[in-house]
């Protein structure tokens, strides 16, 4: 069984985009978060509509979680817990 993909809605020039993009890589998770730069229209538009209005954003396949803190949150849990949900 593989794990879902969590989705990463970043911005490149956004310090705390660059925060989480970290983690994910400090973290080896690059094989279980698919990186979304919403700088481009696809990306920026799949991230309105699941309601994103503060990056970085993580989508776990429920919630949209925003900020970077609660996105390193909801990372850790990966990390420290296994879990997908």
């Amino acid at each position: 069984m593989t794990s879902p993909v969590l989705v990463l809605f970043h911005r490149i020039a956004d310090p705390p985009s660059a925060v989480a993009r970290r983690y994910v890589v400090d973290y080896a998770l690059e094989d279980r978060v698919l990186f979304r730069n919403v700088a481009f229209a696809e990306a920026e538009t799949e991230w309105r509509q699941l309601g994103g209005q503060l990056t970085p954003a993580l989508w776990d396949g429920v919630h949209l979680h925003q900020g970077a803190e609660a996105v390193v949150a909801r990372l850790q849990a990966v990390v420290n817990l296994g879990r997908d949900a």
